[in-house]
């Protein structure tokens, strides 16, 4: 009789939910009753007025005005902005359309847009007059205004941000307001604590230095600096891309704003066909003490790929550089992102635990170097010990890459240029424990090492015998303050035009080669005096 009872009320339930799903494909799909929400949820936060997206989508005439458009971008993928596919973690913010949401903005635009009971529409989403994360501690405004012309090559740009901190601080977020809305396709954000980027603004006249070269001695190596014991003169601070939510850090997690400082934003522009002037702001967000854990950044491989040897041939399609690191203490895993440049297609983070479970941490299938973008996780992501991370980047150097550069396709090597290639991904973290921040910090940058050594020794052949002793009194003769280090003054002096090979070893970016990084610079370095003895096999130019 149970049993009876149970197959009964089975069947009424499966009765109930066919009923159910034939009557919602029945139902006539509205604006009102079903794309609004939608539309509020993932589209009007940038299409409003004052923001990135090219009209507004806050009315029924808005959207419906636009159907087809909307539909073209969304079959398309370019829309919503979010290029991270994978589903083995959630994220903040996530922006992508699910399923069901795809299929009713379809039916709608295919019954003609419909409004429906206006009664049943939910109200229009208000959004902040000025900053999306409310009142900021602090606003900075960039050095001088840059002008960007109606038409004419993508420009890239790097622009001061002076603060004179008088103490150091904490930061949560940074949030940016763009004037050059149309043209501004992504930023990135670099503390400058030297202030370099002081001496060299504006020296070709216009607002700003020019190219992409300035943070590239100086970038993130991949291991955090929070700390006052730093060498490091530029950090990573995240970046900027149309459709960007601001996101506090999670926790008490902070970033380190060491007093005196400056930020750079590195920016790429694509004129929109009408003149445009940028003279950005920035709001910062103080966290009110020091975080209880270090946040812990991890580029892999490092140093936005300088050390992967990476050459690709003209016209190779799927030209793959990999890399892989083990966590040697449990972590909890706060956000992820990529880096590359236009020969890009494919970029992915996988981590195996010791269990072998794989977490899909980062995926994206289509690279657009315009929509890079940084994925907060919705919650932390915790990692134990032995935790493998596995990156891979594919890069397409064929003529079949709408994005490629060159036509024809040419041989592209590791350069900070945009028409150069780079590539990384990234992730952020907290050891669990904050005994173990030690042991995370010597794991990374041995990673560092290690990948520059592995750098060093492939493709090259050895010394000639004897070669060592003319670099001994090189660089005897360069220590001209007899200090034992090499600093990048007197490099330079010797060698002007060869700042490339010492920053290759300078791997703490302190403008100095002490004993280890000459060490490890010996051998390369014979080479490099070798090749200058004959020139005309380089064409007559000096190698760098």
């Amino acid at each position: 009789m149970s049993n009876g009872k149970t197959f009964l009320t089975a069947a009424m339930m499966l009765t109930s939910v066919i009923f159910g799903l034939r009557q919602t494909s029945a139902e006539t799909i509205t604006f009102s009753s079903h794309i609004a929400k939608i539309v509020y949820s993932k589209c009007s936060s940038c299409h409003r007025p004052g923001q990135s997206g090219p009209f507004s989508l806050l009315t029924y005439n808005d959207v419906a005005g636009r159907a087809s458009t909307i539909q073209a971008v969304i079959d398309d993928g370019y829309m919503p902005p979010w290029k991270n596919v994978t589903n083995d973690v959630r994220f903040e913010h996530d922006r992508r359309l699910t399923k069901q949401e795809l299929e009713l903005i379809q039916r709608w635009v295919e019954d003609g847009a419909p409004l429906g009971d206006p009664t049943k529409a939910p109200r229009q989403p208000e959004f902040p007059s000025d900053w999306l994360l409310g009142k900021p501690d602090m606003e900075v405004e960039m050095n001088g205004s840059f002008a960007i012309p109606a038409s004419g090559p993508d420009t890239y740009r790097s622009f001061v941000f002076p603060m004179d901190l008088p103490e150091d601080k904490w930061i949560k977020a940074i949030e940016i307001k763009p004037q050059a809305k149309s043209a501004l396709h992504h930023a990135l954000f670099f503390l400058d604590i030297a202030k370099a980027g002081r001496t060299v603004d504006g020296k070709d006249g216009r607002a700003g230095i020019s190219g992409m070269s300035f943070l590239g001695r100086n970038a993130f190596t991949g291991v955090s600096t929070d700390n006052k014991n730093s060498t490091k003169t530029s950090i990573s601070l995240g970046g900027y891309v149309p459709g960007t939510t601001p996101m506090l850090l999670p926790g008490d997690n902070a970033m380190l704003l060491p007093k005196g400082s400056d930020l750079i934003m590195q920016t790429h522009f694509h004129p929109s066909g009408k003149k445009e002037v940028e003279h950005a702001r920035m709001a910062l967000y103080f966290a009110d003490k020091p975080p209880s854990r270090q946040l812990t950044t991890l580029m892999i491989p490092p140093v936005f790929g300088r050390f992967a040897n990476i050459d690709i041939p003209a016209g190779q399609k799927d030209y793959t550089i990999t890399d892989s690191f083990t966590l040697p203490v449990g972590v909890n895993a706060i956000r992820t992102s990529g880096h590359a440049h236009y020969l890009a297609t494919e970029m992915s983070l996988v981590a195996t635990l010791p269990d072998g479970k794989t977490i899909n941490l980062f995926q994206v299938d289509d690279w657009d170097l315009d929509w890079q973008d940084t994925y907060q996780f919705a919650s932390p992501v915790t990692l134990p010990a032995g935790t493998l991370f596995e990156s891979k980047i594919v890069y397409d150097n064929s003529s079949a890459n709408p994005s490629n550069p060159n036509s024809p396709p040419q041989r592209v090597t590791w350069g900070r240029e945009s028409n150069d290639e780079m590539g990384n991904v990234t992730i952020q973290m907290v050891a669990q424990n904050v005994s173990d921040q030690a042991t995370l910090n010597r794991a990374l940058q041995g990673k560092t090492r290690e990948s520059m050594m592995a750098s060093i020794q492939l493709g090259r052949s050895q010394p000639k015998r004897g070669s060592q002793q003319p670099v001994q009194v090189l660089v005897k003769k360069m220590d001209s303050n007899q200090d034992g280090r090499i600093q990048l003054v007197e490099f330079k002096k010797q060698f002007p035009r060869a700042e490339r090979l010492f920053n290759r070893f300078d791997i703490n970016n302190d403008d100095e080669l002490d004993k280890s990084e000459l060490d490890a610079a010996r051998q390369p370095m014979t080479q490099f005096l070798n090749l200058r003895k004959r020139p005309q096999g380089l064409g007559g130019k000096e190698r760098e």
